[in-house]
């Protein structure tokens, strides 16, 4: 599958975790990538086995890069802000960390929305004061509707639905994955495709 959308998303890239194996950067960025956002940590103690590896070739290349965290709702906010602030480091031309809120199947913990929304401040206020910038929040459907994250939190909000342009966001998406298997050169594995909005 090569799909990916067409006028008036002029800008476009991809988001790769460790999963994806290796990645050639430059046949990436041939093919039509603008930017990268690369997996840095899990939850409060895993890190992506190439986010090092992957930051230093994306930014050999020129593009812009940034860094995501995948939260989990089976660990403490403050060790997962401190798991993503020792594994990125501070760069002042990085583009804005994004966190990644979806259900998981290795957490089967469902706090209360109050108690969630609450913990992800304490993790957004941490990251930030780290990185200097507002966190992206990328949010799957059924956890937005379960939590009504993009409702409550002032965020830029990174909309994830394949092919139609997703409408669930209580807040104008500023990213949308829109495709979550494409195939690019460079990388042997689907991954996925994202746009900005004009």
């Amino acid at each position: 599958m090569t799909w990916r959308p067409g006028a008036p998303y002029t800008l476009q890239g991809v988001d790769v975790s460790a999963a994806d194996g290796p990645v050639d950067w430059w046949a990436v960025k041939r093919d039509g990538a603008a930017f990268a956002y690369l997996r840095a940590t899990v939850g409060a103690d895993r890190r992506d086995t190439r986010f090092e590896e992957n930051w230093a070739a994306v930014g050999a290349t020129g593009m812009p890069r940034g860094a995501m965290h995948r939260y989990s709702l089976c660990k403490n906010a403050t060790d997962q802000a401190n798991n993503f602030n020792t594994t990125v480091p501070r760069v002042e031309d990085a583009l804005p960390a994004a966190v990644v809120l979806d259900f998981s199947a290795d957490c089967t913990a469902r706090p209360a929305p109050a108690v969630l929304r609450e913990s992800l401040r304490q993790y957004l206020e941490m990251v930030e004061a780290h990185t200097g910038k507002p966190v992206l929040i990328k949010i799957s459907k059924p956890f937005d509707l379960a939590y009504g994250v993009t409702a409550d939190l002032p965020r830029s909000v990174w909309a994830v639905q394949n092919y139609l342009a997703p409408e669930y966001p209580s807040r104008t998406w500023r990213m949308w994955q829109a495709n979550d298997a494409r195939h690019i050169e460079g990388v042997e594995k689907p991954v996925h495709w994202d746009v900005v909005r004009p």
